[in-house]
């Protein structure tokens, strides 16, 4: 609320809120920039004092008092595609309660793209950078990162010094196809997504691993660009093999398009071919039939990225992340036993 100045109406300052909560502005000072030497019972009446009043303290003030900006840089790539989204999406959420969150968003992630952001982020005195690192070029750029400023990897495995968080891809994938072998398939064929792209090569090598450990047969791959207009295209193809009996899509928007294609062609799902896809979309579960896919915890991403550049920030010899975030398995009704 505005406190009132001499008839006037104005923004409440510091002083107001030690006042209201019977401390000093000192104190008050200490409850904002998380000191430790404040007692629980007064960080209490400093927060309730702030709550009423609706004060907000003054970020750049802050900032050169406590050398901190309590900002983060996130480098992404311009794109509507769910997994990317929902990566920039889950790490926004973790850090709204501890930190600004800006955003560089390149038309690609190649080399000189990433080094411009990371260096326009350096020049606003961000704390720390997080880079999507969806495809392999951006990977590459990492190498060449100046190392004066916290920096984590999300989206890939990296490797030392760069720290990285993802999810595991290739168990998801992995997990898929053996779940389809389990129900009687033979084989199973795969729709990837495009080799340029992490996530895609990950789903590719569980695909192959899970075939292999189970003695079964690699058909060839057939490869789309993530959207569901390749996984129709694709799926023509597919739809005209009559040995094709089940199929794992790299993600449900191609297996949107693969459905309809084995729909055009007289094959049923799942009674002639089983669908399974990866993402978990939030339309998955109304498609026709409801797809069995693979979900990403995009939420447990994002909570981990964070995790890890704050321990970078105070300690720039803090352990990498360790194991990646495991996916869950979702069965629907778009993969059934194979045709007798």
């Amino acid at each position: 609320m505005a406190v009132t100045d001499r008839g006037r109406s104005r923004p409440p300052v510091m002083t107001d809120v030690a006042q209201l909560a019977g401390v000093s502005h000192q104190t008050v000072s200490r409850v904002l920039n998380d000191h430790p030497n404040v007692r629980p019972q007064t960080r209490q009446l400093v927060l309730a004092a702030i709550s009423e009043l609706g004060y907000r303290p003054n970020a750049a003030a802050r900032t050169l008092v406590t050398r901190r900006t309590h900002t983060l840089g996130v480098i992404s790539f311009d794109t509507t595609l769910y997994g990317p989204a929902s990566m920039l999406y889950g790490i926004e959420r973790a850090a709204q309660d501890t930190y600004f969150v800006s955003i560089a968003s390149t038309p690609t992630l190649d080399r000189r793209s990433v080094l411009d952001s990371v260096e326009r982020f350096a020049g606003q005195g961000v704390e720390g950078i997080i880079v999507i690192t969806a495809q392999v070029s951006a990977v590459d750029a990492l190498t060449d990162c100046p190392t004066d400023i916290p920096l984590v990897a999300v989206g890939c495995r990296a490797t030392p010094p760069v720290h990285s968080v993802a999810v595991d891809n290739a168990e998801g994938a992995a997990l898929a196809t053996r779940y389809l072998l389990g129900l009687g398939h033979r084989t199973v064929h795969h729709l990837s997504g495009p080799p340029s792209w992490l996530d895609a090569e990950a789903r590719v090598e569980g695909w192959r691993e899970a075939l292999s450990g189970a003695g079964a047969a690699e058909p060839d791959l057939v490869s789309g660009d993530w959207s569901a207009a390749s996984g129709y295209e694709m799926g023509q193809q597919l739809a005209r093999d009559g040995s094709v009996t089940a199929v794992l899509c790299a993600n449900d928007h191609m297996a949107l398009g693969l459905v309809r294609a084995l729909s055009e062609q007289g094959r049923r799902v799942p009674e002639d071919v089983s669908v399974v896809g990866f993402d978990d979309i939030p339309e998955a579960a109304y498609f026709l039939p409801p797809l069995t896919t693979v979900r990403q915890d995009f939420g447990e991403l994002g909570r981990r990225a964070l995790d890890a550049l704050v321990g970078l920030i105070f300690d720039r010899d803090a352990a990498a992340p360790a194991d990646p975030v495991v996916p869950q398995f979702v069965v629907r009704s778009s993969a059934a036993p194979p045709a007798t």
